[in-house]
């Protein structure tokens, strides 16, 4: 069984959670997934910041009405990397059963 295609980056919860969420919107600011996810800022923001490392999801920071909204979406990258690791885990479950 080969498990290369298995990323580190996604092995929290959290991770995983952010990278499922943005696979399936355009963009989600920090409120949306914060809550979405049921993660404290602290939490989210340093899961947030791992897959901004790994160049997984990238930020976009404006104002709405004076107020500061942050966005994320997942890059070319992160979809490719997300997206093996997904058939990564598929595989393994198929071998298992």
């Amino acid at each position: 069984m080969n498990l290369d295609n298995f990323h580190k980056a996604f092995e929290n919860k959290a991770r995983l959670g952010i990278m499922s969420a943005l696979m399936v919107n355009d963009a989600l600011s920090f409120n949306d997934l914060k809550e979405l996810l049921e993660l404290t800022d602290g939490n989210l923001a340093s899961h947030l910041k791992a897959l901004e490392k790994f160049e997984f999801i990238a930020i976009h920071k404006e104002f709405i009405d004076r107020k500061p909204n942050t966005t994320y979406q997942t890059t070319a990258a992160g979809r490719k990397a997300f997206e093996e690791h997904l058939a990564a885990l598929e595989e393994l479950i198929k071998n298992l059963s």
